[in-house]
């Protein structure tokens, strides 16, 4: 169970309180707030331990470094990963899914293979794969969803042939909260002899992740989205294929030797962070996993299921409103429609009431193609809401509809 008054955790809501305009904060899918300790861990590094890692013969230096890879522990720690040296620091999920298709895919993908997607994903797991496919010639497959925003794994084995490479899959959907059968697919794709690649921007944060028992080869995170700093984020890969890998960037930190017409490179995962790396962000990372972890991720879990279920039921009663979510239980993630009302005015409205959502196409066009809508808004929970927060969102959207209802709108405008 989440521990009441979690909110105090978190300078923002104060914040915002003593302006006069408490924050109902229903965006956590796009980032989340981050707790005072996470604050504080980076400001005291700032403040204490500033320098660069992997340089200095100094103290300072020393110490520095220390803390960054004693954080990457943390992290592999975190998702059960086999060891430090697999998990690299990226900025975040996005450049984590790059990462994988720039330096797996250009060097492992011929014309005519095959990389399975499925038909929900972000386009941080499209557009990566849509630029390789142009560069090698390789053809990407989708996996198809079913009436209850499922993914069919009927089409995937229907799809798979021998030339299937492999197969990229979001874990949770950031638009529809649908938790997807990872170690499942992770199965098939291996029985194809493909990879396999998982998209956790919204699964790290809110689920239990354990990448040994899901098998994947690799797994993207953010750190933002589970409390973190921005511009820190992770990709876990099994080492072998590590090892094989060309890097991704190069420059400084990532070699082993350079001569003026060549070099070589140092092992991962020092190979994929060329550069002064984002220290402090990986610091503020470990802090926010503590953070988490001492909450219980299946504490969260719990609590934002219900908070889910509980929102479904409630926004169900808004005259006009459709509902992109499973039947089966999903995440703390809600798109919806209401008829005759743009999702940018609904969010408009709902800012007027001091409540922060999502409205668009959530970087998931093809997915809002596949369900007939231009675009969907959308309220997203964490472990710091509440069901006050759900009843607070459902009184504003029954206002949005009553002011868009020429009906009802006088009644509400008097």
């Amino acid at each position: 169970m989440i521990r009441n008054h979690i909110k105090s955790d978190f300078p923002i809501f104060s914040y915002w309180e003593s302006r006069g305009k408490p924050l109902v904060y229903l965006d956590s899918a796009a980032t989340t707030q981050k707790p005072l300790r996470v604050i504080s861990k980076v400001e005291e590094y700032y403040s204490q331990f500033n320098a660069n890692v992997h340089r200095g013969t100094y103290e300072l230096s020393q110490i520095a470094t220390d803390i960054y890879e004693e954080a990457r522990s943390k992290v592999a720690r975190f998702i059960n990963g086999l060891q430090p040296e697999s998990v690299i620091f990226t900025r975040n999920a996005t450049e984590s899914l790059n990462l994988v298709a720039y330096a797996w895919g250009l060097n492992n993908l011929k014309e005519g293979d095959e990389v399975i997607l499925s038909e929900m994903e972000h386009h941080s797991n499209l557009v990566p794969w849509h630029i390789i496919a142009r560069h090698t010639g390789a053809v990407l497959k989708f996996i198809r969803m079913n009436h209850d925003y499922q993914l069919d794994l009927d089409s995937l084995r229907q799809i798979l042939t021998a030339k299937t490479k492999a197969v990229s899959v979001v874990h949770v959907s950031n638009v529809l909260g649908t938790i997807n059968p990872v170690k499942e697919i992770t199965a098939i794709a291996h029985d194809a002899g493909a990879i396999s690649i998982v998209d956790g921007a919204q699964s790290a944060p809110h689920i239990p992740v354990d990448v040994q028992d899901i098998g994947c080869d690799f797994y993207a995170f953010s750190g933002h989205k589970m409390c973190g700093p921005t511009g820190i984020g992770g990709l876990y890969g099994k080492y072998d294929l590590l090892e094989k890998m060309e890097p991704f960037l190069g420059g400084g930190e990532m070699i082993n030797e350079v001569f003026p017409t060549t070099s070589n490179y140092a092992k991962p995962p020092y190979k994929f962070e060329a550069g002064t790396p984002n220290i402090s962000g990986a610091i503020g990372l470990q802090a926010a996993i503590e953070y988490i972890e001492d909450l219980g991720l299946k504490n969260i879990e719990e609590h934002e299921v219900a908070l889910g279920d509980y929102a479904a039921q409630r926004l169900a009663e808004v005259e006009g409103i459709r509902i992109f979510r499973p039947h089966a239980t999903g995440t703390g993630v809600i798109s919806f429609t209401i008829d005759n009302v743009h999702p940018h005015d609904i969010s408009t409205i709902l800012d007027a009431e001091g409540i922060a959502i999502r409205a668009g196409h959530h970087c998931a066009q093809p997915l809002m193609r596949k369900l007939q809508v231009q675009s969907t808004a959308r309220a997203s929970f964490y472990l710091y809401n509440d069901r006050s927060d759900v009843e607070t969102l459902a009184r504003a959207l029954e206002k949005a509809v009553a002011i868009f209802s020429p009906r009802k709108k006088a009644n509400v405008l008097k």
